[in-house]
């Protein structure tokens, strides 16, 4: 191989038409295989020396398009199937982030060529544009699929973002306009791509499950065009960014030391049509089909990513219902349906290896609830809308909440945002009411909720799958036979069902 002058290099793709082959010729049946594949592709094609920066650029693009179907299958089996084990989310979700991850080092090697005029310089810059929507596309996506795991902040990945863009604007392509891929409708610029992946992470992503991170992603790109930004502090404006600095953006709480590096942003007109379609879906039950969300999802699931961007959307910032207080004080904390039923079911102190009970360290409290360490995630159960039951350390009463945020700090060790559901249960057996159709099903366990509170009114967790519509329940309790009818359920999760019912004393037993 010649690396310098006129030779021909010997990459097996040094041919475009060569190049096509292999491409297609890689398997379409399998997408694992197919990613692997175009990975090493774009690996060898960053790595090769032999190869003008024009060159390089267009075979990138090329195996970068021939991914683009296979990451789409890949993700939509990620967030569409129910039940995977822990091996094929594993597999699955580094399948995807490695593919983003390869295309986005070569487009930035590209680029570097460029900034730097490295040999051939010259011949990137009509496409300059393109790759600079392409590489931060692929670093967007690189973040937002460690948004979906709860990973860290990666910082190297904000300071190459805030590079790649900061060169946009030097070179004054960062406004213009391309289609960022075949068959791809509508067009984007490197501002735009900019825009999108800062207000992902102004969105408070560590709040949302997976498939609302994917629907706040969508909701993005579809008013992405709305978004300001702006070189200057103005009212009205959220957030900022440092592009001299590696660090994600932050809310404008006081306005920053000027430089010119600086960038403000908001969501600017989109605040405006974000409540017009708050309202639209509101008033029709339905989700309007021009989102192009990706999927079919219940009215109820989009307006609440809707109602949530417009919570972190807003110049002002969400407001705390309670208080936070600081302490620092041990739990004992289990999860899930089962896990707290177990709790509530034992008495006497807690045994933390035999109950595979852990224990976590509260930082805050407040009235709503409190946040809290992990020191060692145990397993993959910890997500957003997992049922937990908390013990402070020396008390005897289990505390029941949700995990509203995830934050992993490393592999290892996690922060954790609660909302309190009650600060007293119980178990308790319900069954059908008598007299109903299917009224011979067996009494099922469940955990009343605040026992003490109200008799007209209860809420009760549910084992998933136990309430069937239309069906009232009875409860038995102290001496006492309760009619439960059903007033709605007030959330749901993987194994539970929190639902909330009207109460009748029907008879006292014997």
């Amino acid at each position: 191989m010649k690396l310098f002058g006129g030779g021909k290099s010997d990459h097996p793709m040094a041919d475009a038409g060569e190049a096509r082959k292999i491409l297609d010729a890689i398997p379409a049946g399998d997408s694992f295989k197919a990613l692997e594949d175009l990975s090493h592709w774009l690996e060898s094609v960053r790595s090769w020396e032999g190869f003008r920066p024009e060159h390089r650029a267009q075979l990138a693009q090329m195996v970068d398009e021939a991914a683009q179907a296979h990451l789409r299958k890949l993700q939509r089996d990620y967030l569409s199937s129910p039940r995977l084990s822990s091996f094929q989310e594993n597999r699955l979700w580094a399948a995807i982030r490695e593919s983003y991850r390869q295309s986005a080092i070569v487009f930035a090697t590209c680029i570097d060529a460029y900034a730097t005029r490295q040999k051939g310089w010259e011949d990137l810059k009509h496409g300059m544009p393109l790759l600079t929507v392409r590489a931060l596309h692929a670093l967007a996506a690189q973040m937002k699929w460690q948004y979906i795991r709860y990973s860290p902040s990666d910082n190297s990945l904000w300071g190459l973002i805030a590079r790649i863009y900061a060169l946009a604007e030097n070179r004054e392509y960062a406004q213009t306009k391309v289609a960022a891929y075949p068959g791809v409708p509508g067009e984007t610029s490197p501002e735009q791509e900019f825009l999108k992946t800062v207000m992902m992470a102004s969105s408070s992503p560590d709040s949302l499950l997976p498939v609302e991170i994917e629907l706040a992603e969508r909701l993005i790109e579809h008013f992405a065009g709305s978004f300001k930004l702006t070189l200057e502090h103005q009212p009205g404006i959220a957030y900022w960014i440092d592009l001299a600095a590696s660090q994600p953006p932050l809310r404008l709480a006081r306005p920053p030391q000027r430089a010119p590096t600086l960038r403000f942003f908001a969501a600017g007109g989109a605040l405006k049509e974000l409540g017009q379609l708050i309202q639209t879906v509101k008033s029709t039950h339905a989700v309007p089909s021009q989102l192009g969300l990706g999927g079919n999802f219940e009215p109820e699931v989009v307006l609440d990513v809707l109602d949530h961007l417009a919570l972190y959307w807003s110049p002002k910032p969400p407001e705390r219902k309670a208080p936070r207080h600081k302490v620092k004080s041990r739990l004992a904390a289990t999860h899930g349906f089962d896990g707290v039923l177990a709790a509530l079911a034992t008495s006497g102190e807690v045994q933390f290896e035999q109950n595979k009970i852990e224990s976590w360290i509260v930082e805050n409290v407040s009235a709503g609830g409190f946040g809290a360490s992990v020191p060692q995630i145990q397993g993959e159960w910890l997500k957003i809308g997992c049922l937990v039951g908390l013990q402070p350390e020396g008390g005897t009463n289990w505390v029941l909440g949700v995990v509203r945020r995830f934050h992993r700090e490393s592999p290892q060790q996690g922060t954790v945002g609660i909302q309190t559901l009650a600060r007293a249960a119980l178990p308790v057996k319900v069954k059908p009411q008598n007299g109903q159709v299917g009224s011979g099903q067996n009494a099922e366990t469940a955990i009343l909720l605040n026992p003490a509170d109200s008799a007209s009114e209860a809420q009760l967790l549910l084992r998933a799958g136990v309430l069937v519509a239309g069906r009232n329940l009875e409860l038995e309790r102290d001496g006492k036979l309760y009619l439960l009818m059903v007033a709605g359920v007030m959330e749901s999760g993987e194994d539970y069902d929190l639902v909330r019912f009207r109460q009748m004393i029907r008879e006292t037993g014997e």
